[in-house]
């Protein structure tokens, strides 16, 4: 037998509990970003961090590159004499502009932004505001790039004052540059989607960064190298950064123009779209 409502006849059956609301994400969606001006509004809030540490900040960037266009450029091209019929270091000034812009991007999207989302829990905040974390990440970015550029203008214009560029048709090259921000700078955001620790950066750092500054051409020609490693340069993002960036300030004319921005814009639209994805699924989890 089944067991008898005990309930007084003529009650009313019950209904069931209501179920307690869903806790609200804070993350909210869609992963795309809302419209065409949300990300500005997260570039602008860490405009404002930076410039209260403008000063030092941009020392550090171009310490490095300057040391190497310097060191290098002075030091070893009295050995080397001329590259392509330049002084060395007009060849080295254009591969550092270039390498400059991935160095920075990469660090800014790296450990910049692995601070702010994993550490301070900035992004978290943000999103509590009516934005994606598309527009975060957009935002995250074009920031990154925007300082590249800060860093591969700075290289132009000093190279530029010393006679090692083409001026002022180098700074045609600018667009090249932001595209190729906007390229390393997805690239690292991926890094930072996997990453678990500022500890994992040097994976990064050391496997792809490093053997990309050593193979891309900034510091000697590719043709220098054997035909199976020409061959795989084609692969790497800053060797097509260099070969449209160095005839630019050279004042030559750029083979294959529309190759190495395609390959540059590709990468930046694919390592956008998979860092949106690994981002998703480590800040919903």
């Amino acid at each position: 037998m089944s067991e008898q409502d005990p309930r007084p006849a003529g009650t009313p059956a019950a209904t069931a509990p209501p179920r307690a609301a869903a806790p609200a994400r804070h993350y909210p969606q869609p992963l795309l970003p809302l419209n065409a001006r949300n990300w500005t509004l997260v570039w602008y809030r860490n405009f404002m961090v930076w410039k209260k540490l403008a000063i030092p900040s941009m020392i550090g960037n171009l310490a490095d590159p300057m040391i190497y266009l310097f060191g290098l450029g002075l030091g070893l091209g009295l050995l080397v004499g001329q590259v392509h019929g330049v002084p060395y270091i007009a060849f080295l000034a254009a591969g550092t502009t270039a390498s400059s812009v991935m160095m920075s991007a990469s660090f800014e999207s790296m450990y910049s932004a692995f601070s702010r989302m994993h550490v301070q829990r900035t992004w978290e905040a943000i999103m509590h505001a009516p934005l994606t974390l598309g527009d975060v990440v957009l935002g995250e970015i074009m920031w990154a790039a925007s300082k590249a550029v800060l860093s591969g203008l700075a290289i132009m214009l000093v190279a530029g004052a010393l006679g090692y560029a083409h001026m002022p048709g180098a700074l045609l090259a600018l667009p090249v540059i932001v595209l190729a921000g906007i390229a390393f700078a997805s690239l690292a955001m991926i890094v930072t989607a996997l990453a678990p620790s500022y500890d994992f950066f040097m994976f990064y750092q050391t496997l792809v960064m490093t053997p990309m500054l050593l193979l891309s051409g900034v510091f000697f020609p590719l043709e220098q190298l054997p035909a199976g490693a020409q061959a795989a340069t084609q692969v790497l993002p800053l060797a097509h950064a260099v070969a449209l960036i160095r005839p630019i300030m050279l004042g030559r004319p750029i083979d294959d123009l529309a190759l190495h921005a395609l390959v540059l814009g590709a990468y930046a639209a694919a390592a956008l779209v998979l860092a949106l994805v690994l981002l998703r699924r480590r800040l919903l989890r």
